[in-house]
């Protein structure tokens, strides 16, 4: 165990309580058995360490273990909870658990046998962790993490705001804007979110070094998350890799399945079935024409983007067109708000709104005489009626 408190110790000497993410606040802290999901890079680690440093002031009642310690070659997490009742730990915060064959079930097992025992516990690995998790779900609350949205990114840079909902960005988006950039370039700010302010880890990290750990993040889903939960040969894996190159190259468009399939030599529903797998681990975001869908079916997606701008640019395809919609789709989704593909326009939200997406010149053509129907404009520091800034939406979460 030695290893272990150690690895504890020595990590909250480096962990700040300066900014808190709202997702903080959102979690019912009290509950037993607590799960946090998220993309890799996304802050969960740092999460679970803010709450011992702010709730704990013993810190000998709680334990942050990482489950990738060498510890656990020879140990389960019986193990470890036996140790940690013996110890009077109160809380286990267990990082990484999809490191540990079987953690589902181990994780049951712990939170049957210790009723005193708290345990918060995080994964990475989305496609893992939500293909386990139904074990655990009368048990277990679950939460989802996201990366930063320009809201946050400016928070980190000391400039605090509010939460905006979507329907204040629609009716008040002027009087808003206006607020929120009055003390700041919100442009050039803005474009240096997209292009390195996702990820927390920008804060540490260089342009480039930065896009590179994205990048080596892209290959940790494809090379382990993926292979985790589908028997997937190598062939596949290279097929996966080529995949994700072409649908970045594409410009915002329909996909075209029949095409793709046969320039990449496979079957049309290995091709949907791989595109599903890189939906469900948040590297792409297959959109369809009903925002509501199935994420087990065999649906043909009609439009695809990435799943964050980051991607683009570690990927090396972060044109202005791929990046804004990939913007806008991210904050509309992480804030909890359906997305789906209209028959006119760029995105449809909720099922009723009727966004076109595009520079500070983009017009109301294709959706002049459309109800509920808006402009999200890039390079305006404030909009004017049905035309809106794109950066304001990333203020709703």
């Amino acid at each position: 165990m030695e290893s272990i408190t150690k690895q504890y110790a020595t990590i909250l000497k480096y962990v700040s309580t300066q900014y808190v993410r709202n997702v903080y606040h959102e979690i019912s802290w009290k509950a037993r058995l607590i799960g946090i999901k998220g993309a890799r890079g996304v802050g969960k680690t740092t999460l679970m360490l803010q709450r011992i440093l702010l709730a704990f002031p013993d810190r000998s009642k709680a334990l942050y273990v990482s489950l990738d310690n060498l510890w656990f070659a020879n140990h389960n997490l019986i193990d470890l909870a036996t140790w940690a009742e013996n110890e009077k730990i109160t809380h286990l915060f267990l990082d990484e658990v999809h490191r540990l064959p079987g953690w589902e079930r181990q994780i049951k097992n712990v939170y049957d046998t210790f009723p005193s025992l708290h345990i918060v516990f995080t994964g990475s690995s989305m496609l893992e962790i939500d293909h386990s998790i139904a074990d655990l779900s009368r048990r277990c609350l679950m939460y989802a993490m996201h990366g930063l949205s320009f809201r946050e990114y400016l928070g980190f840079q000391g400039h605090q705001h509010a939460q905006i909902s979507l329907s204040d960005i629609l009716q008040k988006h002027e009087r808003l804007a206006e607020k929120i950039s009055k003390d700041k370039d919100i442009l050039k700010l803005f474009k240096k979110y997209l292009r390195h302010g996702f990820y927390p880890f920008y804060t540490t990290e260089k342009e480039g070094d930065y896009w590179l750990r994205v990048g080596q993040m892209i290959s940790t889903v494809i090379d382990y998350d993926m292979p985790a939960v589908e028997n997937l040969e190598y062939q596949t894996l290279l097929k996966t890799k080529q995949l994700l190159a072409i649908m970045a190259a594409q410009a915002p468009s329909d996909i075209n399945i029949t095409a793709t399939s046969s320039a990449m030599d496979i079957s049309k529903n290995h091709l949907i079935k791989l595109l599903s797998l890189l939906d469900r681990a948040q590297i792409l975001r297959l959109l369809y024409y009903k925002e509501e869908r199935n994420p087990k079916s065999m649906a043909k997606p009609k439009k695809v983007l990435l799943s964050n701008p980051s991607l683009l640019y570690a990927l090396g395809y972060a044109d202005k067109g791929k990046v804004r919609e990939s913007f806008f789709a991210a904050m509309m989704a992480n804030a909890k708000h359906a997305i789906g593909y209209p028959l006119q326009g760029d995105l449809l939200v909720d099922g009723r709104y009727l966004f076109e997406v595009g520079g500070s010149g983009k017009g109301y053509a294709q959706i002049r005489n459309l109800p509920d129907s808006f402009v999200a404009a890039d390079d305006i520091p404030i909009g004017f009626g049905n035309k809106i800034p794109l950066w304001i939406f990333g203020f709703m979460y």
